[in-house]
């Protein structure tokens, strides 16, 4: 059977895990409890799932680069443990202040994933609770998923017409079961 998604990108904090600011240590990860149930829920609809997160905290001093890549590193795992195809976790350390198109809303970390996994953008889902999550989604072709965890509930009334997100959901949980209905 044909997967509907040739991919389904995620972004990390406040969609996959609690939001606590800048999770500097692996100590301060924490999945959401229903985070893997969601993705176990979603690989109806694809056999793989990327991870896209700004991780600004790295080029403000507030973490180190080699902790960021320890959770990472947790999470493979547990996506792995759990049967969940993670292809691979992109993430921009840019500061606010001094942007690259790699920095969420940029969309260089979506295209750079298209070229290393074949991926045809407009046949993914992009899933995050931010502005900066839907917008790079739109300009791509790809369809969205605002999730109210996180900053969700912040940005769901900040869009346009033209940048609304597809899809709004309570949390990734939620979403997962409304799209596999």
């Amino acid at each position: 059977m044909r997967k509907k998604y040739d991919c389904i990108f995620l972004d990390r904090d406040g969609t996959i895990n609690l939001d606590t600011g800048y999770i500097s240590r692996l100590q301060d990860f924490k999945f959401f409890d229903f985070a893997i149930e969601a993705l176990d829920m979603l690989k109806i609809l694809t056999d793989n799932f990327i991870i896209i997160t700004n991780q600004s905290g790295v080029s403000r001093g507030l973490i180190f680069e080699r902790d960021l890549i320890k959770i990472n590193q947790f999470i493979f795992k547990k996506f792995s443990k759990n049967s969940l195809q993670l292809l691979d976790i992109y993430y921009c350390i840019d500061h606010p202040n001094n942007v690259s198109g790699r920095r969420k809303p940029g969309v260089d970390m979506f295209v750079e994933a298209s070229k290393d996994y074949n991926l045809n953008l407009s046949k993914c889902l992009m899933i995050g609770d931010s502005k900066t999550d839907i917008l790079p989604a739109k300009t791509l072709g790809m369809e969205s998923m605002l999730v109210l965890s996180g900053l969700g509930e912040k940005y769901k009334n900040s869009f346009n017409e033209n940048e609304k997100p597809d899809y709004i959901s309570k949390d990734l949980l939620t979403g997962a079961i409304d799209l596999v209905k």
